[in-house]
């Protein structure tokens, strides 16, 4: 019978990631089975659950079924997971069998699912980018949220691979300048050839201009929002995609800020900007987030590919080795 069993990936305690075996039932009425192909790591939220700092109070992702409850131990998380529909339950429609899909699900072998809970994935669309359609779906509202306009100088802090993303779509507007920073060389590197005009270490005496239009602080860590702010000019905009979980952000609001009349804009993807809800819809930007997906191609982010056995391998190396890892994709057997 198809689904009698998978295995699950569980966040068992900070640092502490464990492969599990567990029973999944046929699909019953409504309901498709899905055996993953492929799924991505997020190198930020995720990294904050595995390392134990995420809001012990808040819910890991209100805006995704099954993930609304309390970020506390033992728990499950992920959404990056592509698979292909294998059996369906009664009354699915017969289209979705054998359909590649994408899914905001956790990392495990195989799973249930409704069909409202499936992205087909688009054809043409290999399964390595569709994993990273939420980098995708995010760097698009980042750029929205900041509303970048023509001959504006644009700085983004922090180049994983929601910043290389936002990086590649502001490299399409006719901006003055577009400049980029990042601590590590090989993120930088790819900055560069995602089409950043200036991408270089925030330390290094090359750091760039000081009154820009646009700033977005990507980082994810706390401490860049004040390179951020003191990167932007007189009525700027510094959009603040980052999720610091439990570390505070203690900004030094006391000098030129206070003078700027500058905008810190708060932004993420489970929202739309009221200011643009009457125009777009969840489904508009999604169709215009795989349309940006395909643009881009970003499997050429991909650093480092796991077994998913490895998982434990591989949520190592980003903790330790950001130098070395972009992004980080769990490969299942067939």
């Amino acid at each position: 019978m198809h689904g009698s069993s998978r295995d699950a990936l569980h966040f068992v305690g900070p640092r502490d990631v464990a492969i599990v075996a567990e029973p999944v039932a046929a699909p019953g009425p409504g309901e498709l089975l899905v055996e993953t192909v492929v799924s991505a790591i997020s190198p930020g939220s995720e990294l904050l659950v595995y390392r134990g700092e995420a809001p012990a109070g808040m819910a890991l992702d209100a805006s995704i079924a099954g993930m609304r409850s309390p970020a506390r131990f033992p728990l499950k998380y992920g959404y990056s997971t592509v698979g292909r529909v294998v059996a369906l339950g009664p009354g699915v429609d017969e289209g979705w069998r054998g359909r590649l899909a994408f899914s905001l699900h956790p990392h495990e072998s195989r799973f249930l699912a409704r069909a409202d809970e499936l992205y087909p994935v688009p054809d043409g669309v290999p399964a390595e980018d569709a994993a990273l359609y939420p980098s995708a779906e995010t760097a698009l509202t980042l750029v929205m949220d900041g509303r970048p306009m023509i001959g504006e100088h644009v700085a983004v802090f922090g180049q994983g691979v929601v910043g290389l993303m936002v990086t590649a779509l502001l490299a399409r507007f006719p901006l003055a300048s577009l400049a980029t920073f990042d601590l590590h060389p090989l993120r930088l590197r790819l900055s560069r050839e995602l089409g950043a005009d200036d991408a270089v270490d925030p330390r290094s005496a090359a750091a760039g201009r000081r009154d820009g239009d646009l700033t977005y602080e990507l980082s994810g860590d706390p401490a860049t929002l004040d390179d951020a702010i003191a990167a932007t000019g007189f009525s700027g905009r510094v959009v603040i995609g980052s999720w610091y979980g439990e570390r505070a952000a203690p900004v030094a609001l006391g000098g030129a800020f206070h003078r700027s009349r500058m905008r810190l804009i708060c932004s993420q993807v489970s929202t739309i900007d009221p200011a643009l809800s009457g125009r777009w819809s969840m489904q508009r930007r999604r169709d215009a987030a795989w349309a940006a997906l395909t643009q881009i191609a970003p499997a050429r982010l991909v650093t480092h590919r796991f077994p998913f056995a490895a998982a434990p391998d591989a949520y190592a190396l980003l903790d330790r080795h950001p130098d070395e890892a972009v992004q980080v994709l769990l490969t299942y057997e067939a």
